[in-house]
């Protein structure tokens, strides 16, 4: 049976100078290493799109397979173009280790990254175990002086990030270094079907990590979908609006028994009171709020 790339190349029709690349879902060792799909597949189709002199990525990955991550990386650093990437929802993991080939990233205002050291499952006795622990301290390595080199941080630092499990906002990953740019106009949409998180639209499996953001925990459990950021914003001002309204009809405490003060024109008074409220909500959504 084929394997499903994790990646897609294209070449943009307006400018034949500038290549895509959509980094999206597991970074499989599977379809990495598999019969049907290998290193040389991803290495021909990016020469595919030829003599480009800029490349943008896009990336909405939760991690994956750390010798596929960093083969896809070394590829990557290699190539001439101007490499941007873009964080399209969430590079957790080995993802955002490939992040760190590129000459700028980007990432929206509710995006994020995470960093960890390496994790392996394993069988075997005390002297597989042994190894496998040295193992995977060369891997942490390799991970460690892709960050310093990315973010000019030092080693102690990142290792302490790594350690903790890191959850960057993109804020947070622009403090450090892991990002360059933030784009605020672009929001990242997440939500649930069948108990499943889906992030723009690709399926993240993050119950495999210690300190997942607390909405992913409530996502994994099954107790509630997400909202992106926009729709956020119009709960506070659907909110907010209520709040208007309440202290518009509530009673006048200094009437006795609590009583409603009658209006002068009380036909009229519903819909300057309506007015009133559109022209608020009008001005919030002029300062972006």
């Amino acid at each position: 049976m084929k394997a499903k790339k994790f990646w897609q190349f294209k070449a943009k029709e307006a400018d034949p100078d500038v290549g895509e690349l959509m980094l999206y879902g597991e970074i499989s060792s599977y379809s990495w290493w598999g019969d049907e799909v290998t290193p040389k597949q991803f290495k021909e189709d990016l020469d595919a799109l030829g003599d480009i002199t800029t490349l943008n990525i896009y990336v909405n990955s939760a991690g994956g397979d750390v010798f596929a991550g960093h083969a896809i990386r070394s590829m990557l650093k290699r190539h001439s173009a101007y490499k941007t990437a873009y964080v399209d929802g969430l590079a957790a993991s080995i993802a955002s280790v490939i992040l760190t080939a590129c000459d700028k990233v980007i990432m929206p205002a509710n995006a994020m990254q995470m960093i960890h050291k390496a994790w392996t499952i394993m069988l075997g006795n005390a002297d597989d175990m042994r190894k496998m622990a040295d193992d995977m301290d060369k891997i942490d390595e390799s991970i460690v002086a892709a960050y310093e080199e990315k973010t000019g941080l030092d080693r102690e630092r990142i290792v302490e990030l790594m350690t903790a499990e890191t959850w960057m906002t993109a804020a947070e990953a622009l403090e450090y270094g892991f990002a360059d740019e933030l784009e605020e106009h672009t929001q990242v949409a997440a939500s649930t079907r069948s108990g499943k998180l889906f992030i723009n639209g690709q399926e993240m499996d993050l119950s495999r990590f210690h300190n997942a953001p607390a909405f992913t925990a409530k996502v994994i459990k099954g107790e509630g979908k997400v909202l992106s950021v926009s729709n956020e914003n119009r709960l506070v001002q659907a909110r907010d609006l209520l709040s208007e309204v309440l202290d518009q009809v509530k009673p006048d405490n200094n009437e006795p028994d609590g009583l409603v003060k009658p209006r002068a024109e009380p036909e009229q008074a519903p819909l300057d009171l309506y007015i009133k409220i559109h022209v608020n909500h009008e001005r919030r959504l002029n300062n972006g709020l």
